[in-house]
């Protein structure tokens, strides 16, 4: 690099008794604004803003997938429990899997492979409290199933008033 003007060490020239510019405060300057022109580029890539944005919120449907395949687990446990049941209980259990199975790919979710289970929910020692205890859930999940179809979109309605459809037919079966 070729300085063309005066360059003083700190103390002033000759030529016009102005302070001069050390050739180390020069160089520390140009390397600056060679680091800052390099660097403003990278600015707009996301290097220096991590401003994440947040998740989107789950779909309102996924607690659908999960009352899907709790229900067939309270019936899978009564029908274990009351082998006479089984032949009543195993086709609305697949029913409910075949609902949560629907329900995660309309989601694009993956569906869970067990459901947790739920130590409170024991099958009754009777099979007549078993039945019982099944419409009981049948109807709650029918009026969810209801709720949600009255919310959903139109793409989904159809599949949730069907959901809701077949748990009420579940109740009338377990009578």
């Amino acid at each position: 690099m070729v300085l063309t003007c005066p360059v003083g060490i700190g103390r002033t020239t000759q030529r016009d008794q102005a302070s001069g510019h050390s050739r180390r405060k020069l160089l520390r300057t140009g390397v600056l604004l060679a680091l800052g022109g390099a660097a403003a580029p990278l600015t707009g890539c996301d290097l220096f803003d991590r401003d994440d944005e947040p998740a989107p919120p789950p779909d309102p449907l996924r607690p659908m997938v999960d009352e899907s395949l709790g229900l067939a687990a309270a019936h899978r446990a009564s029908a274990a429990a009351h082998p006479e049941l089984a032949d009543r209980l195993d086709p609305i259990a697949e029913a409910h899997t075949a609902h949560a199975t629907e329900l995660a790919r309309v989601l694009g979710v993956a569906l869970p492979s067990a459901p947790a289970a739920d130590p409170t929910s024991a099958p009754a020692t009777d099979p007549a409290g078993a039945l019982a205890a099944l419409r009981t859930l049948e109807k709650t999940g029918q009026r969810s199933a209801t709720r949600a179809c009255a919310a959903a979109p139109a793409e989904r309605a159809a599949l949730l008033g069907s959901i809701a459809a077949a748990r009420a037919t579940h109740q009338e079966a377990l009578k």
